[in-house]
């Protein structure tokens, strides 16, 4: 489902995630495995093993992984080549089997019906696209199958967003700039209302928006 506007239109909002950048959030990512490994806990205990979830922006791929070693047949699609590399790289080292391909959200290389369940953590805020990548989300779900986005809302505080990162564990400088980051972040960010209207123009038949910290827990059924 390649179109000419997803071949030639940027794909994602703000700074590449590669290079340098790209090791500096997987570092500083890697220090909220406790949370992948519940959020994956959470997904797999709604799907059945064996079955196929994509990970849509896996970043270094810590969820896609841990999703993988609990008995789940997991794909992965990023914009960012070296966040796909570090994603295959960690599946390669944790001995378990990633799919991870390098694409755009919003015309995703994979058949339609595919997926059982389609999970997007802390990225839908950066699509360029959000209505077509919801659309995508969509197509590549197998009838009657669910997707998990879970992102920031665009009223979170600067309060709420100190308290989240503390949480984080991270040290003086990088607890600084995670904090100046998620402030930039933010001003990309939806509220409950966007969502809503978003969903409604991708067809989805059922949805729940729940809140959280300084975000949401958006669910969808196709």
């Amino acid at each position: 489902m390649t179109t000419a506007t997803a071949r030639t239109a940027k794909a994602f909002k703000g700074v590449g995630m590669e290079g340098p950048i790209a090791s500096w959030y997987a570092k500083n990512t890697a220090s909220a495995l406790p949370e992948f490994h519940a959020l994956a806990a959470r997904v797999a205990s709604e799907v059945d093993r064996g079955d196929w979830v994509l990970e849509v922006a896996p970043g270094p791929g810590y969820l896609a992984v841990e999703l993988a070693r609990l008995g789940l047949r997991v794909s992965a699609v990023d914009i960012s080549r070296a966040f796909v590399r570090i994603t295959a790289d960690n599946a390669g080292k944790s001995g378990v089997a990633v799919d991870v391909r390098q694409g755009d959200v919003s015309a995703m290389p994979f058949e339609a019906e595919r997926f059982d369940f389609v999970v997007c953590r802390a990225a839908f805020k950066n699509f360029s696209r959000p209505v077509e990548a919801l659309q995508e989300i969509r197509r590549v779900l197998r009838p009657k199958g669910h997707a998990l986005i879970i992102d920031m809302r665009r009223e979170a505080s600067n309060s709420e967003i100190a308290a989240e990162v503390a949480k984080m564990r991270l040290g003086r400088m990088d607890a600084l700039i995670t904090r100046g980051a998620l402030r930039s972040l933010r001003r990309r960010a939806y509220t409950a209302a966007d969502f809503v209207r978003m969903i409604g123009k991708a067809g989805f038949s059922a949805s729940h928006i729940a809140p959280s910290p300084i975000g949401f827990d958006i669910r969808l059924t196709k």
